[in-house]
């Protein structure tokens, strides 16, 4: 091959390489919490949070979407608070964009996460709507088609469905352009409905941040399932872990003085002599996990009346007790349900199909080429989050070059407060590279004078 030739392979090659991710440097960053396990549970010490606006501040109401009338007829009466979508939304005084955030696995519009994040982009000037996972009982039952959740593609498309509705609701808003953003599993399905704009363009997503998703979710649930089986030292057939945990409290409490339970509560806890070990920690976050499972796994039975859980023809009625399913469904990890509800409903539609073609199907892997170069997508993501892989980071690397921050700690979700991070979400959603001030007031989302 001719010299001039090969130089202009190789220079064509190095510009299609992405940029560098912008890996925070340990020395730089003084989040301090730096076990993954204390970072997930315990969140961002208070003295270290970004000053974000109280709730008396914020002009914000529960709303309801009537998205599936046909099925309020099958659902138990004990189901009532859920036969219609509830959702949340946060409105400025005036004309604003509009970010929706999507919640993680398992979990309702108005849980932690997503309210931290609805105080942080409403106090950078945004309206924000929150919605609840697609694998939340609360989503399955009044707003997902199949109530198989799991399918990246057809939670997308059930989630765009409710965020037109949330519009149509909202006709009066004033809004000047759409943003989005998801965490930890919402993120990965921020990701699919992005993609899914692009053809249907309801929305033109302006901004797409996508914070500590599953790269590979087959990784990510076993990671997260496996935590349960975590040899946990002072455990026999006469403590049970719940019992050794609340010993632990009590003895805290007992040298304090008095209760205060929150999340700086649990830092403080964790600086004392009853500090819970790693396999505590894990063990206390695998079982909030599999709570989720279970929750999944029984709805989607009993709408799709499978059998699994619920026995064939069981009626449930408002005074039925539903302790003994739920226990029966706790037997059933993420994996299981997955083998037992999620693979044959999808390989029925899909004609067969393996386990590893149905993970490349739902993962970040489907939408490599959509992802790699699209400058209006980010993700921030720890290094140290449980829920990664090998080749994880490599990926995320990869396809995503310089708009991947990473930190170097906060575990799973648990560094969404500090002050970097919540500086570094507003700098990507405003467009600023390098923002005049840190403080996030100073961070302004750009407006338009249409609106879609």
């Amino acid at each position: 091959m001719p010299l001039l030739l090969c130089i202009s392979v190789l220079a064509s090659m190095l510009l299609a390489l992405p940029g560098h991710a912008a890996d925070i440097r340990p020395e730089h960053y003084g989040y301090p919490l730096h076990n993954p396990f204390e970072a997930t549970i315990a969140g961002t010490p208070a003295a270290l949070r970004a000053d974000l606006p109280d709730d008396d501040a914020i002009r914000q109401k529960d709303y309801s979407l009537r998205l599936l009338p046909e099925r309020e007829y099958r659902l138990p009466a004990n189901f009532w608070p859920v036969k219609r979508l509830s959702y949340r939304l946060a409105r400025q005084s005036g004309a604003a964009p509009l970010i929706f955030i999507i919640a993680g696995t398992g979990s309702n519009y108005a849980t932690g996460s997503n309210e931290l994040l609805k105080k942080i982009f409403y106090g950078a000037g945004y309206h924000v709507v929150q919605i609840s996972s697609p694998t939340s009982y609360d989503f399955m039952a009044a707003a997902s088609q199949n109530a198989t959740p799991g399918y990246s593609p057809d939670d997308a498309k059930d989630i765009y469905r409710v965020m037109q509705a949330i519009r149509a609701q909202q006709h009066e808003l004033p809004v000047t352009d759409y943003f989005l953003a998801g965490y930890s599993l919402g993120a990965l399905h921020a990701a699919f409905v992005s993609q899914l704009d692009e053809t249907r363009r309801s929305f033109d997503f302006k901004r797409v941040l996508l914070l500590n998703p599953p790269v590979n979710l087959h990784t990510s649930i076993s990671n997260m399932d496996r935590l349960v089986q975590a040899q946990v030292p002072d455990l026999d057939r006469q403590t049970t872990f719940y019992e050794l945990i609340l010993d632990k409290l009590a003895s805290y409490y007992q040298r304090k003085g008095y209760i205060d339970l929150n999340e700086a509560m649990l830092f403080d806890f964790q600086q004392s002599p009853q500090r819970l070990t790693d396999e505590q920690l894990a063990m206390l976050i695998g079982i909030t996990f599999r709570f989720f499972s279970a929750d999944m796994a029984f709805t989607s039975d009993l709408i799709n009346r499978r059998g699994l859980i619920t026995t064939p023809g069981q009626k449930i009625s408002e005074g039925t007790s539903l302790e003994p399913l739920f226990r029966k469904a706790l037997q059933c990890n993420f994996g299981c349900y997955m083998e037992e509800q999620l693979m044959p409903f999808w390989r029925k539609r899909h004609n067969g199909g393996d386990l590893q073609q149905l993970v490349s199907q739902v993962s970040l892997y489907a939408l490599r080429d959509y992802l790699h170069g699209n400058r209006k997508i980010a993700v921030m993501h720890n290094a140290d989050d449980i829920i990664l892989g090998p080749g994880d980071l490599g990926f995320l690397r990869q396809t995503f070059g310089e708009r991947l921050t990473l930190y170097p700690y906060g575990g799973h979700c648990g560094n969404f407060g500090y002050t970097d991070n919540v500086r570094h979400m507003l700098e990507f959603m405003s467009g600023q590279a390098q923002p005049p001030a840190t403080d996030i007031a100073a961070v302004q989302p750009s407006a338009k004078s249409n609106d879609r």
